[in-house]
């Protein structure tokens, strides 16, 4: 499936969840085209090196979680301020339209991940999943998102390994 024919089950939603933010409606696209997403998004990633897939709430679980079953990966949440039973680690952070806490559980052994998430904004949520990743003894090899939105953020010149099924300049 081509970026065009996926995007073609996207819709922008303007003034959403907050005025002044235009929204990228995929959820027609997982309904219709999951699997081509999934193989997508899995593209050149070095499965070899992963042993478990973090997933960024709320979107990122959905496609996190699939990616770490087609791939026999292990899963690990990263959600928001008391959503997890402590104990945990916690990273404050930005984002377009507010600020926010993630938390993980916390982790001593080391483990080599992929970060997934559904859209990179201003890239808020990422930097803080990555300081969280990095605390927690996990040691990034890829970052997966399925939507780029390149205007708000410069991470691709920051961050080696984000890979993006979608990018918008």
């Amino acid at each position: 499936m081509t970026k065009e024919e996926m995007e073609k089950y996207i819709s922008n939603v303007p003034n959403f969840p907050k005025k002044g933010v235009v929204f990228k409606d995929f959820s027609p696209l997982l309904e219709e085209k999951l699997p081509e997403c999934l193989a997508a998004m899995g593209k050149d990633i070095p499965w070899d090196q992963i042993d478990c897939v973090v997933g960024i709430e709320s979107r990122g679980f959905i496609l996190g979680s699939a990616l770490a079953a087609k791939h026999d990966k292990g899963f690990i949440l990263v959600r928001k301020k008391g959503k997890l039973p402590p104990p945990v680690s916690s990273e404050s952070y930005s984002l377009e339209y507010g600020e926010d806490t993630l938390e993980m559980k916390p982790n001593t052994k080391e483990k080599r991940v992929l970060i997934v998430d559904d859209v990179l904004a201003t890239g808020g949520t990422l930097k803080a999943t990555i300081s969280l990743c990095e605390k927690n003894n996990y040691h990034i090899k890829a970052i997966s998102m399925l939507i780029n939105l390149k205007f708000l953020n410069n991470l691709a010149s920051e961050i080696d390994n984000i890979h993006s099924v979608l990018d918008y300049e």
